[in-house]
């Protein structure tokens, strides 16, 4: 058995799973595993892109020992189309409409 972590997170609840998988688990069986699609039953894995550490990856990749699989939820807005629109409007990212920086 080998121990991995499965996380998804929303805007107001984030789940990070601790489990241990038999050596040989790819990222679809843990996520199975995990129990997380009960408790988030709005994840679609046909259309959510899953990844470890932050890297995209398939959903058959086999895990190794510390591995944290990621489901990551769909952007709501294209990042380039913002960035153009931004641009035309005289303002970059991460700048509120008076021109400052905002904090974070």
């Amino acid at each position: 058995m080998i121990p991995v972590e499965v996380a998804f997170a929303q805007p107001d609840r984030q789940s990070l799973l601790p489990l241990m998988v038999p050596a040989g688990t790819t990222v679809e069986e843990a996520i199975a595993l995990s129990g997380i699609l009960e408790l988030f039953p709005e994840i679609d894995l046909r259309e959510s892109k899953v990844g470890i550490f932050g890297r995209l990856c398939a959903a058959d990749r086999v895990l190794e020992a510390g591995d944290r699989v990621e489901i990551y939820r769909p952007l709501l807005a294209d990042p380039k189309e913002v960035r153009r629109r931004l641009a035309a409007e005289g303002r970059s990212m991460g700048q509120s409409r008076g021109g400052k920086t905002q904090d974070r």
